[in-house]
């Protein structure tokens, strides 16, 4: 599904209660469900929460808990809305499979995970631990995406297939991102603040394991089930176990 521009949330809400009235005049069986999860509600914020809550809640009581704590962050900071936006219209632009916004919202585990870890950061900003933690073995548990309250992830970022993805604490990662399942990113040798920091554009293949205090640069590419552990340069390409560096950009000549 090719787009052009990124566009606001509340732009981006009405493609999708456009799309979702489109499904439901198209299949009525399906559209009931449309209809509780996309057209029930009046804002990606509202929707959102409530998809969040479905998925972590294992029972009536604790998906109104969930949904309740993620609304109550997304009134806070209406900023991980926003996230959340470019994050959905990320997934539109880099998955040529797609042919619509429904399918991403709805069904993409790594989109509700990281959504989820957006509401987690924020309670853990917030001194919320317990609650924060609990966001993330809960995602953990039901989506197998575990990533911790405090990390730092930027937004335009894209968890594809989302299985079995590790980020740890105190790991960056920038705008831009892309990450395949099996991925682990976290720290070496047990040292609190050695996390890795992953630039802006950075595309991570599958199995990839990514460990310390080092730097990934913009636009650099990390091979399927690589090791790295030193610093990658931008525009680099990291493959192998351990991993070696290729096709980096050419040095710019003396002036």
């Amino acid at each position: 599904m090719a787009r052009a521009t990124i566009v606001s949330s509340g732009d981006l809400w009405q493609e999708i209660r456009t799309e979702a009235q489109r499904a439901v005049a198209a299949d009525p069986v399906f559209g009931a469900a449309l209809s509780d999860a996309v057209l029930a509600h009046h804002d990606l914020a509202a929707a959102l929460s409530d998809l969040i809550g479905r998925r972590l809640g294992g029972n009536a009581v604790a998906r109104a808990q969930f949904a309740k704590l993620c609304s109550d962050a997304f009134r806070d900071q209406p900023e991980l809305v926003e996230a959340a936006s470019h994050d959905l219209q990320a997934i539109a632009i880099r998955d040529p499979a797609l042919t619509g916004l429904l399918s991403p919202l709805l069904h993409f585990k790594g989109y509700v995970a990281l959504e989820a870890w957006r509401v987690s950061s924020w309670l853990w900003r917030h001194d919320h631990i317990d609650l924060a933690l609990l966001f993330q073995n809960e995602a953990s548990n039901v989506l197998q995406v575990s990533i911790h309250p405090a990390a730092g992830i930027g937004s335009s970022v894209f968890l594809d297939h989302a299985t079995g993805i590790v980020i740890g604490a105190n790991v960056v990662v920038g705008d831009d991102v892309t990450i395949l399942q099996n991925v682990s990113i976290g720290r070496q040798g047990g040292l609190p603040n050695r996390s890795p920091s992953i630039g802006r554009g950075v595309f991570i293949g599958a199995g990839a394991t990514i460990l310390g205090d080092i730097r990934v640069g913009d636009f650099a590419k990390i091979g399927a089930n690589s090791v790295v552990t030193s610093d990658v340069p931008a525009g680099c390409t990291a493959v192998g176990h351990p991993a070696r560096l290729t096709n980096c950009p050419e040095p710019a000549p003396a002036a």
